[in-house]
């Protein structure tokens, strides 16, 4: 296999940096970004299509305050009044959105937050994105945690009281496999009562078989629903394949898995066009699907290594929190994340309007957790972190401050017989 990892441009010889040149500034090197690979599965779906036409379709700057004002007189929000409630018009209503927010979260979770901890097992990458820390022409300290390295991670983890883990890899098959993933998974239910999984997108038989190996939920961020963005920003490596992304929730649920997650990287593209295709992308779906558990997140752009290619849409707190309450009033029965990117401030005030669910005690390095958690000194050994996060509470502190604002910390709801 050629040698795609792992070392930026003061590394490379002299053809791998000219292959990376060419990447970046002639379009004509790069594979169709609308071409399946070898090895992916095509499935026969009609989601993709309806939430395209909508995000195509959708112009925000026809709605007025007229418009906005009827969405929040309605009792049950249309896809117009999400519409509305989504674009410019809306911003002067976010005290009003909010506090109708507020009301819908509360009918449908009753004053609870549910509390979860990242994992990332490896950090090894084939793609080249230009926005990840983790992408292939990165030169940072690349890492794959061994199963008794895992194993030590999330007894490090349980011990502190979490019940939920989300396992994370960057997205290479060569290093993280499938069965590597799934032994994982394995291990995970011996010491968490729910298993999540934020891997590279994978087949229908490989998604069963992960649950099968304790995966309880998958998380896919589509990172830009707009399809001409996405290319200029995914280079190489599958992940490069944008409709093969787009299907990863549906091949989820059709291989067992009780629920599925959301997301688009806001900042990428259009803000609001990426947020009205994620929530119709759940919209649709869960009509396919009403037994399947769905949720969104909400994350936004953080500095990361080498992050020098691109130049963020700038999304501000109001707009997230606009956009937050926007998703709770058409989705109301919807999970909503709300990650570590975000400040403490921040998070403290959106799980008391719509968020529903946050992480705590987070690290997204690799095999750095007992010296996080316990304050031991490091080896030298670690893996890189993917991005830079904001809040860096510990379990017992998020706990302790969520109670302190009146709401109930969840740590699992789920019982199995």
């Amino acid at each position: 296999m050629e040698n795609q990892f792992f070392v930026d441009s003061a590394y490379l010889s002299a053809e791998a940096l000219a292959k990376k040149h060419a990447l970046e500034t002639d379009p004509s090197s790069r594979k169709s970004h609308m071409e399946y690979l070898p090895g992916m599965e095509q499935i026969e779906s009609d989601v993709c299509a309806k939430v395209m036409a909508e995000m195509h379709a959708y112009d925000d700057s026809q709605y007025t305050a007229k418009d906005v004002r009827a969405a929040l007189d309605h009792e049950v929000c249309s896809l117009e009044d999400f519409k509305a409630l989504l674009s410019p018009a809306a911003e002067p209503f976010l005290e009003e959105m909010a506090q109708k927010a507020s009301v819908e979260t509360s009918k449908h979770f009753g004053n609870t937050v549910y509390l979860f901890t990242p994992l990332y097992i490896a950090n090894y990458c084939e793609n080249y994105c230009v926005y990840c820390g983790f992408n292939c022409y990165n030169h940072i300290n690349r890492m794959k945690l061994s199963m008794e390295q895992i194993a030590h991670e999330m007894q490090v983890i349980a011990q502190s009281g979490m019940e939920e883990i989300l396992i994370l890899t960057g997205e290479s098959r060569a290093q993280s496999d499938v069965q590597y993933i799934g032994e994982a998974c394995k291990l995970a239910r011996q010491y968490f009562k729910l298993v999540g999984l934020e891997i590279y997108p994978v087949n229908t038989d490989e998604y069963r078989y992960l649950h099968e190996c304790g995966a309880d939920y998958v998380t896919v961020f589509q990172e830009t629903y707009d399809a001409e963005k996405y290319e200029t920003l995914h280079l190489m490596g599958h992940k490069r394949v944008w409709p093969y992304r787009f299907d990863a929730q549906e091949r989820a649920l059709r291989g067992g898995m009780r629920g599925v997650a959301f997301s688009a990287l806001l900042g990428l593209s259009n803000f609001r066009k990426d947020a009205l295709a994620s929530a119709l992308h759940v919209y649709y779906l869960q009509r396919k699907y009403p037994h399947a558990e769905m949720s969104l997140s909400c994350p936004r752009l953080r500095p990361i290594i080498n992050n020098d290619k691109i130049n963020p849409l700038d999304v501000g707190e109001k707009q997230l929190c606009q956009i937050l309450c926007a998703y709770r009033l058409f989705l109301p029965f919807v999970g909503i994340t709300v990650s570590s990117r975000e400040s403490a401030e921040f998070r403290n005030g959106i799980v008391k309007i719509a968020a529903t669910k946050v992480s705590a005690g987070v690290s997204t390095g690799i095999g750095d957790h007992e010296s996080k958690y316990t304050g031991k000194e490091a080896d030298g050994t670690e893996g890189d972190e993917q991005f830079e996060i904001d809040d860096s509470r510990t379990f017992q502190k998020m706990y302790e401050d969520m109670e302190e604002r009146g709401l109930q910390p969840v740590l699992n709801d789920y019982l199995y017989v």
